[in-house]
């Protein structure tokens, strides 16, 4: 059976707005095991209304983008239901290929791993695995406005991109031990000079660019992170930590 419960929360009183915005976060669970094995756990956005909504809303759509296996838009859909189509398309596919020993699964680890009256910042882990040489896995920052709960874009954080992307490059060069010491940059970007990740959120430890399998290098080179302190690049952060 499945089982939903809420536990793990999290309360803080963000200022914004002129008013004060109140949210909790709970942690919702979704397991079930019987065919394919699914774990889901992902931040629940509790309190102001409109802005728990918006918080919500991404967080629901990341998810369900990940997991959907239907042709059911993702805003049809909740993440409960989206779950249990993956159990679905799984029960056929033991149907079709009753000899196959594969088992899929999906899990899913959202935890709030920042938070502050100017931003709140969710990590998603996904994995999937429906057969193949190995899963796919995956992290997603999403960086929200505490005051009314919408999504950051990387330009309304950071200013002055090209210089900042210049002391991005050089911590990356730092961070990262390429495999030999003819390994060049567009070794890692695929013939490409460096670029920043689709993924930049900011953690407790500093503003973290996490580049994802496959999004440089190879699979085996596996998630990178590079970790910017941000006592040295305060001067290009338009949301204070």
């Amino acid at each position: 059976m499945k089982k939903l419960s809420f536990f793990l929360m999290t309360a803080f009183l963000l200022s914004g707005c002129n008013k004060d915005v109140k949210l909790t976060f709970e942690t919702q669970h979704i397991e079930k095991s019987s065919d394919a094995t699914i774990v889901i756990n992902y931040p629940k956005a509790i309190g102001s209304k409109d802005v728990a909504h918006n918080i919500n809303q991404q967080i629901a759509h990341v998810i369900i983008n990940e997991i959907n296996m239907a042709d059911t838009p993702e805003n049809d859909i909740s993440i409960s239901e989206a779950a249990s189509q993956f159990d679905k398309e799984y029960k056929s596919f033991k149907q079709d290929f009753q000899d196959s020993s594969q088992k899929w699964e999906v899990k899913v680890d959202g935890q709030v791993i920042y938070d502050s009256p100017e931003i709140i910042c969710i990590s998603l882990q996904t994995y999937t695995d429906t057969g193949g040489a190995h899963g796919n896995g995956k992290t997603t920052y999403l960086n929200f406005n505490p005051a009314n709960g919408v999504l950051f874009e990387q330009k309304d954080f950071i200013k002055n991109l090209d210089e900042f992307k210049k002391v991005a490059e050089k911590a990356f060069k730092e961070q990262t031990k390429p495999k030999d010491n003819d390994e060049s940059m567009e070794d890692f970007f695929f013939g490409e000079d460096f670029q920043l990740p689709s993924n930049i959120g900011y953690t407790n430890k500093g503003l973290v660019l996490l580049y994802n399998n496959y999004e440089i290098a190879s699979y085996a080179q596996g998630i990178t992170e590079i970790v910017l302190p941000y006592a040295q690049i305060k001067e290009y952060l338009k949301v204070n930590p």
